[in-house]
C-alpha cells in the first residue's frame, strides 16, 4: 500500500464543484492499495502513520504525530501511486489493486481510520476530483508497506 502523506494548514477535496471533506491542521492522505494488499498491511501503514512525528513541538523539532496535534486526516484514493514508467511514455498501473480490491481496502483504512482517530474526511473513491491544499513546511513524506 502506498501512501503520501502532505502536512497542511487547511485541505479540502471537491466532486463537480461540491466539498465532500475538508480539514484545517492535519494530514492530507493521498492513498493507493496495490496488487496483493491486505487489511493487516492497510492496518500497519495507518498505525505508522498515525504515530508519525512530523508535526513541531513548542521548539520547532518535529516531534509531534497528528494525534499529539489533534489534527485531522483527509484521505483521497488515489490510484495513479502505482504509476509505472519504467517502460515508454504512458504509464502503466498493473501494480494498483483492482477496482474492487481498491475500494475494499480504501474503505477498510477509513473504518479503521475513524475507530482510532477523532476527525476523519474523505474523497470519494473512483471520481473525478479536485484537492487544494496548504502544505505546511512543505513537508510530503511517502510511505510504502508491504506484508
Amino acid at each position: 500500500m502506498i501512501a503520501v502523506l502532505q502536512r497542511v494548514r487547511q485541505a479540502s477535496v471537491s466532486v463537480a464543484g461540491e466539498v465532500v471533506g475538508q480539514i484545517e491542521q492535519g494530514l492530507l492522505v493521498l492513498l493507493c492499495a496495490e496488487q496483493g494488499d491486505t487489511d493487516a498491511v492497510a492496518d500497519k501503514l495507518l498505525s505508522k502513520m498515525l504515530k508519525l512525528r512530523i508535526f513541531s513541538d513548542d521548539a520547532g523539532k518535529m516531534n509531534r504525530s497528528v494525534q499529539d496535534v489533534g489534527g485531522g486526516l483527509l484521505v483521497v484514493s488515489q490510484f495513479t501511486l502505482a504509476a509505472d514508467v519504467s517502460g515508454g511514455n504512458r504509464p502503466s498501473f498493473t501494480q494498483a489493486a483492482k477496482p474492487d480490491e481498491g475500494r475494499r481496502l480504501y474503505e477498510h483504512f477509513v473504518a479503521q481510520a475513524r475507530a482510532a482517530h477523532p476527525l476523519v474526511q474523505t474523497g470519494r473513491f473512483a471520481a473525478d476530483m479536485q484537492v487544494a491544499l496548504v502544505n505546511d513546511g512543505p513537508v510530503t513524506i511517502p510511505m510504502r508497506m508491504t506484508a
